[in-house]
């Protein structure tokens, strides 16, 4: 303190200065010239200030370093350090991570496992722990996570607070499993983020009222202006698959916005590539009239206030080192990057390297009982049967009724095709319990072959669709020996893979080989397959497993009704309760 106080007062030179800097300051919302003096990765001055080292930023913009308010690094199919060498030469020098993708395939070994690969990176990775593991109960998933269970680590290191209640359902109906795991959160002084979709009303009276502080879900004004109302953070999300920031950047105004935080949420390594992270917020905000201190203040105060990180967020005395350079505030590109005072990143490339990890508890996660072609076959009884038809541009997908005979082949009572409708499975991947959902898909357009995946939110069993049996179970098959990732078969061969041999969700490679990766299997998915090029395959596949999201889903359990909430059998006259 008494070195931080000399330097301050101009008696000792700092470690660092950051010399002819215009200071975004957003305390104040005002453009400061001057020099910033950094001591132990401590800004400790700002001012006219000399330094033991010094950088002349010859008059480009300094931004406190941003934060992403809400991100699943698994989404971005690499480990969290290969994520650090892509995020943070972007100027994101803190995230709020949700890792329940590996938590449902490893469990409390998963969670530790990304709090231990985060460690020694040029990037404060707080975890919250994930609420719903399972998503529901209508599947089966690697681990479940009680309170008990989230309990025993809630205070270690890294670890934040609660992460998305996807189970909106049961916190308003007081579920007794889904309370304990909020009151344990709360009784620790812990933050615990929402995520309710269209509930509004009395219903998000009741999900407030149980302690949950921040939204990603807001699609509408409408929704993000009640939720406001209520006190909620709201975090503006701009991925890959969601993207709301054109729309819900119309309310936010000089009364609000301090209640708003950017965040990614999901987004796939061609997009963190090609457009950024929250860099990218940013640039789109003030491309939709906002401020450009403002943007700032979003992207780094309001999330740092919002979370507790009283240290960071903004460019003043013993405020951490983490800074942004900027050419201009309209183009807004990134110069420079430092982490706790220390230069990691120029020109879009990261200075900094990661080592490889040693953890293989993370490998070889597929563990199945053996699937022959017959597990695969779908009895047509009737003339009327439920079909999952995709939407293009959309994970909502909607309940059809389609008719043997007509608009399906049916030979020996057994399904054989139809008029752009595929046969899909779902294997349970992680006890090897031979549970298989089998269901019908409209609109994904694939021909001659199959493509699995052990990308099935959010329990990530096998999802496998194709138009014959013998390619169904090779893709499978192809799973099971890289260890997980993305599997194409055509007549009976392998045509093309992405091995993701981190719980079958991450790569241990860089982002940009990964998307190499995924180019190549794209180009094979739409050129050798035909897939409706109208959809993104590997994406769409991935969230018809996903039980929580309107209308008909399949996961290992069979074909799920998300609206009515209950089994549906493939032929439409039989149900289950």
């Amino acid at each position: 303190m008494d070195r931080f106080i000399s330097i301050a007062r101009g008696e000792e030179r700092a470690q660092l200065v950051l010399k002819n800097a215009n200071i975004i300051n957003v305390f104040t919302n005002e453009i400061i010239q001057g020099d910033v003096a950094i001591e132990e990765g401590y800004i400790v001055a700002i001012g006219d200030y000399e330094g033991i080292k010094e950088i002349d930023l010859e008059g480009k913009y300094l931004a406190p370093g941003f934060i992403d308010g809400h991100v699943h690094i698994e989404s971005s199919k690499v480990t969290p350090g290969q994520f650090a060498r892509a995020i943070v030469p972007r100027g994101v020098t803190t995230i709020i991570a949700d890792p329940h993708e590996i938590a449902n395939v490893k469990g409390l070994e998963g969670i530790l496992y990304m709090l231990e690969e985060s460690r020694g990176l040029p990037l404060d990775v707080h975890i919250m722990l994930p609420s719903c593991v399972p998503a529901t109960p209508f599947e089966n998933a690697g681990a479940v996570l009680d309170a008990k269970e989230l309990e025993k680590i809630i205070d270690k290191e890294g670890i934040l607070g609660l992460g998305e209640m996807m189970d909106y359902v049961g916190v308003i109906n007081r579920d007794e499993k889904v309370l304990e795991k909020i009151k344990m959160a709360r009784d620790k002084g812990r933050i615990i983020d929402g995520h309710g979709p269209m509930i509004k009303g009395k219903e998000l009276n009741a999900f407030v009222a149980a302690g949950v502080k921040t939204e990603h879900e807001c699609s509408t004004v409408e929704e993000m202006a009640e939720r406001l109302r209520l006190g909620m953070y709201i975090h503006i999300r701009e991925g890959s698959a969601a993207r709301n920031l054109r729309e819900l950047i119309k309310l936010v105004n000089k009364d609000n916005l301090r209640r708003v935080l950017f965040c990614t949420d999901d987004k796939e390594p061609s997009d963190l590539l090609t457009e950024g992270s929250i860099d990218y917020n940013i640039r789109l905000a003030i491309r939709e009239g906002i401020d450009p201190v403002d943007a700032v203040k979003i992207a780094s105060l309001n999330a740092a206030e919002a979370y507790g990180l009283k240290d960071k967020g903004a460019i003043a005395p013993l405020y951490r080192a983490d800074l942004v350079v900027i050419d201009n505030l309209e183009d807004f590109n990134i110069l420079k990057v430092f982490k706790d005072g220390r230069l990691v990143a120029e020109d879009y490339k990261p200075l900094f390297e990661i080592p490889l990890s040693q953890n293989s508890s993370m490998k070889n996660t597929v563990n199945i009982k053996e699937v022959k072609e017959e597990d695969l076959e779908i009895i047509i009884e009737g003339e009327e049967v439920n079909v999952i038809k995709l939407i293009p541009d959309s994970l909502i997908t909607e309940k059809v009724v389609r008719k043997a005979g007509v608009d399906i082949e049916v030979e020996d009572g057994k399904f054989i095709g139809g008029k752009d409708i595929l046969k899909a499975a779902v294997v349970e991947r992680h006890r090897a319990t031979g549970n298989i959902g089998l269901g019908l898909v409209e609109g994904f357009g694939l021909k001659d072959g199959a493509i699995a995946s052990t990308i099935a939110h959010d329990s990530h069993n096998i999802i496998v669709i194709g138009d014959n049996n013998r390619d169904m179970i090779v893709a499978i098959e192809e799973l099971v020996k890289i260890g997980g990732g993305i599997a194409l078969a055509s007549r009976g061969e392998i045509i093309g893979s992405l091995p993701l041999e981190i719980a079958g969700l991450m790569s241990e490679r860089e982002l940009s080989e990964v998307q190499q990766n995924l180019d190549q299997i794209l180009e094979l998915a739409y050129d050798v397959l035909k897939v409706n090029k109208d959809i993104e395959p590997f994406m769409t596949l991935s969230f018809i497993a996903l039980p929580v999201i309107p209308k008909l889903k399949l996961t290992d359990m069979g074909l799920f009704d998300v609206e009515e909430f209950k089994f549906l059998q493939i032929n439409r006259r039989k149900t289950i309760a």
